[in-house]
């Protein structure tokens, strides 16, 4: 199994970048493959570098264009450079059989909400995560329920975002996550 991370290319401060590194070495520990941005720099290599530190698989997926900017990683198990953020998402999407969250800026949040846009579209099954370390989603996840509210976002389609402050638990919820299969449509 291979879970893709999504997290920042800063340090955001030394609660996250504890956070990513607790991230990589769990996920290591329990044999899970990670997939991630593909730099060294930020809450990123705090990730990769716990994860390879604990004995685990990493890959990384990089534009060719961020790999001086954000400084790819050179220790890691596979790192394939692409052309592009499109690409980079598509790559990295493919290698995973999860996605999980980090805090991060406009970047990781992008990320996000692809991958949950892709799930509520049916054009993937897999679990999406959210991990809330230190309060960082709580104005997100309070906006999310007011999309919920104001008829912008269906329940099942807020529901599909898994949302947990332990590491630990989120795996858990991955471990029961079923599919969605409420699918939008005008009488809906």
């Amino acid at each position: 199994m291979r879970i893709c991370v999504f997290c920042g290319s800063s340090n955001g401060g030394e609660v996250y970048l504890e956070a990513a590194r607790t991230a990589g070495r769990t996920l290591a520990e329990r044999g899970i493959g990670i997939v991630y941005g593909g730099a060294k720099a930020g809450t990123m290599g705090a990730v990769a570098d716990a994860a390879l530190a604990a004995g685990g698989e990493v890959i990384g997926v990089i534009p060719e264009s961020l790999v001086k900017w954000e400084v790819a990683h050179e220790g890691l198990t596979e790192q394939h450079i692409v052309d592009g953020l499109h690409a980079r998402k598509a790559l990295m999407a493919e290698l995973s059989d999860a996605f999980i969250t980090l805090p991060g800026g406009v970047g990781t949040m992008e990320e996000l909400f692809e991958v949950w846009t892709w799930a509520q579209l049916g054009l993937h099954d897999k679990p999406v995560g959210l991990l809330d370390v230190n309060g960082f989603y709580d104005h997100l996840l309070r906006f999310t329920d007011t999309m919920v509210e104001q008829g912008f976002l269906r329940k099942p389609y807020r529901d599909v975002l898994l949302v947990d402050t332990d590491l630990s638990a989120l795996l858990d919820k991955f471990a029961h996550h079923q599919p969605l299969t409420f699918r939008w449509s005008k009488e809906s």
